[in-house]
């Protein structure tokens, strides 16, 4: 009798963190999932042991959100740029917008450009806003301009000429000289063809700078994977290995987007309409406030880098479950941004580690000592008693309990700051909105901070520890083209015309078997005529008419009677998502805890049940104080809030005084 042959996952997602490198797959239908630590100085090397460990190194697809890209721009470890601009603008990057985000700051420090000024090589060229050649690209300029750059020694390099948008002929001749000389060119009308000029050409140089590192990691992924091998994009869809390598700058903050994908999906099956998204890992906090839909941002700034591509829009603190605890020069008590990572992690991991919210989490007993990652790591309780007790010292003789309830509350200060500057300060009304906890330990602040902003309830997800993982492996394909066309508003021919190309270049960009099921968006981004900024509409219909209510609803005013421009127009595909894999049986029957534990809530110790959170039956419900225990995650249930498990799988925790 022949034996069975193992099922090989046909779909996985892997998520790389700081700490943990997270994997789900899909197996018969059924998910299984395992946490590996990070190798930052060889992520890949994390990923595969990783997709190893639950046998999907041979899965149909694989799909994977990266911090390279955005670790090599935070860290300054990119290539050796060189930029190609119209003669007359080479110091735009270092010009900028001249603006003051810090206006009091008596000794502010500009971040510096990634491409020097002996690197900027300018060519006679120019062509006018509207497209008008006033001065031809010669051809003895293109060979000029290709001798200076191997002068520099470049390993990639950015072209970007004044208004180009509007005609982009002079960039292409560049492009196509410089890429002849084989060194990797990316074009900025090829990557982001609109208007302002500053934003558009440090999009350019940011991605060129990207380039080679984000490049031979997907092709060492690759290797491995070949076709099979997808990767999540800022936007939360995915692209092939060859697309994802040529615009690198697509993928910043990758993991984070498909986690936002993920939270959204558990708000909404909880019955949420709108979600406060929390998501702590090892080195730091993602969040972001969503309303009826994902948050979308056409633009926005990435380690002091404007960067004008569509994104989903999370916001990042340096504050996990790594952060490393100390007290200043001044006597008071700190934390992060600077992590422990997986090696030495923090002082509970038993590696001599320093003090860091994990061992004052430990300390407090609110996450009991165990493994984490599914066994990747052991918690040594004496070694976080002892960090703590040596911090504790440091704050003047305090007790080591003391100490880490101290940390406790400034980590989720910082958390609380972040959740408010995505919500509060941007009109969003907290009150009402439910927390979505999920990542290692946000299930651990999430209580003191959903009873800071007023939030509904908490909703802790299934698989929280490594959801987002699970939202790249469930993320659909999607494709964005946009193009400034600055058109009135009333040209409803023009703008046919116009979203009609954009339509066919979305189409195809997916596999010709896929184009008729792709899901098709048109944008449009307005502003009466000659305001700065825009507002973004749907482009159907009265897109005038559309404009004014948007800046009714955003500004409290309109101006029917003001001509509406229409700056630039957007068309996004989205192809179909994966099937979800099926939820396994809830329990039937009563649970019991699997055990007792003393738990520190800040004020008094008080006794605790902990529950295994896999093990739930359906309308289980538990008073705080308690612990649930997820496979890759810990949620806290504070005193005076109760929680039950929805029928989605989740545990929602609402405050008693609610009820």
């Amino acid at each position: 009798m022949r034996a069975r042959a193992p099922r090989v996952p046909d779909l996985a997602g892997v998520d790389t963190g700081g700490t943990f490198t997270d994997v789900v797959a899909r197996v018969g239908g059924r998910l299984v999932a395992w946490k590996e630590p990070s190798t930052p100085r060889a992520p890949e090397r994390a990923v595969l042991a990783a997709l190893a460990r639950v046998g999907a190194r041979r899965a149909t697809r694989v799909r994977h959100g990266s911090t390279v890209a955005t670790n090599t721009l935070l860290e300054r470890t990119g290539a050796r740029v060189a930029l190609v601009t119209t003669a007359g603008f080479e110091d735009l990057l270092e010009i900028g917008r001249q603006d003051r985000p810090r206006l009091y700051d008596l000794a502010p420090r500009r971040v510096p450009p990634l491409v020097p000024r002996a690197r900027r090589i300018g060519v006679r060229e120019r062509v006018a806003a509207g497209g008008a050649v006033l001065e031809p690209l010669r051809p003895a300029a293109v060979a000029a301009a290709v001798r200076a750059v191997r002068r520099t020694g470049a390993e990639s390099v950015a072209v970007g000429l004044l208004h180009a948008w509007a005609r982009p002929a002079h960039e292409r001749a560049l492009g196509r000289a410089l890429r002849a000389a084989r060194l990797p060119v990316t074009c900025a009308t090829e990557l982001c063809p609109e208007i302002r000029e500053y934003e558009r050409l440090a999009t350019t140089v940011v991605n060129a700078y990207l380039v080679p590192r984000v490049a031979r990691y997907v092709a060492s992924l690759a290797a491995a994977h070949g076709p099979r091998l997808e990767i999540v994009l800022s936007h939360g869809g995915t692209a092939p290995p060859a697309e994802a390598a040529r615009e690198p700058v697509r993928q910043l903050l990758s993991g984070p987007a498909a986690g936002l994908e993920a939270a959204w999906a558990a708000a909404r099956a909880c019955g949420f309409r709108r979600a406060l998204t929390l998501d702590v890992g090892g080195t730091s906090t993602d969040v972001a406030y969503a309303e009826g839909g994902l948050p979308r941002r056409r633009a926005r700034e990435v380690a002091g880098f404007p960067i004008q591509l569509p994104l989903l829009d999370v916001h990042t603190v340096g504050a996990g479950g790594g952060s490393v605890a100390r007290v200043d020069a001044g006597g008071l008590l700190e934390t992060g941004p600077e992590s422990a990572g997986a090696d030495p992690g923090p002082a509970a991991y038993g590696r001599g580690g320093p003090p860091t919210v994990t061992d004052a989490l430990v300390v407090l007993g609110r996450l009991p000592a165990r493994s984490l990652g599914g066994g990747a790591v052991t918690l040594d309780t004496s070694a976080a008693e002892r960090a703590m007790a040596r911090l504790g010292r440091a704050l003047g003789g305090r007790p080591a309990v003391e100490a880490a309830a101290a940390v406790a509350r400034v980590a989720e200060a910082r958390m609380e700051a972040a959740l408010r500057a995505v919500s509060v300060e941007r009109g969003h009304d907290p009150r009402g909105a439910a927390l979505v906890a999920f990542g290692g330990a946000g299930g651990l602040h999430a209580c003191a901070l959903a009873a800071a902003l007023g939030c509904a309830a908490v909703v802790f997800p299934a698989h929280a520890g490594v959801l987002s993982a699970l939202g790249a492996m469930r993320g659909a394909a999607r494709r964005e083209r946009s193009r400034s066309v600055l058109l009135d508003a009333r040209d409803t021919a023009g703008l046919a015309r116009a979203l009609a190309r954009l339509e066919a270049a979305v189409r195809a960009a997916f596999p010709a078997a896929e184009r008729s099921r792709v899901r098709i968006e048109r944008l449009a981004e307005a502003r009466y005529r000659g305001q700065s900024h825009e507002l973004t509409v749907p482009a159907a219909g009265d897109v005038a008419a559309r404009f004014h209510a948007a800046h009714r609803a955003r500004y409290g005013f309109a101006d029917a009677a003001r001509e509406v421009e229409v700056v630039t127009l957007e068309v996004r595909g989205t192809g179909t998502a994966p099937a979800a894999p099926r939820r396994a049986p809830a329990p039937r029957g009563p649970a019991r805890p699997a055990a007792r534990v003393r738990v520190h809530d800040g004020r008094a110790w008080r006794a605790a049940d902990v529950w295994d959170a896999e093990r739930l039956p359906a309308g289980w419900t538990a008073r705080g104080p308690a612990v649930a225990l997820q496979s890759g995650a810990t949620l806290w249930i504070a005193p005076g809030w109760r929680a039950r498990r929805h029928a989605s799988g989740a545990i929602v925790v609402v405050p008693e005084r609610a009820r």
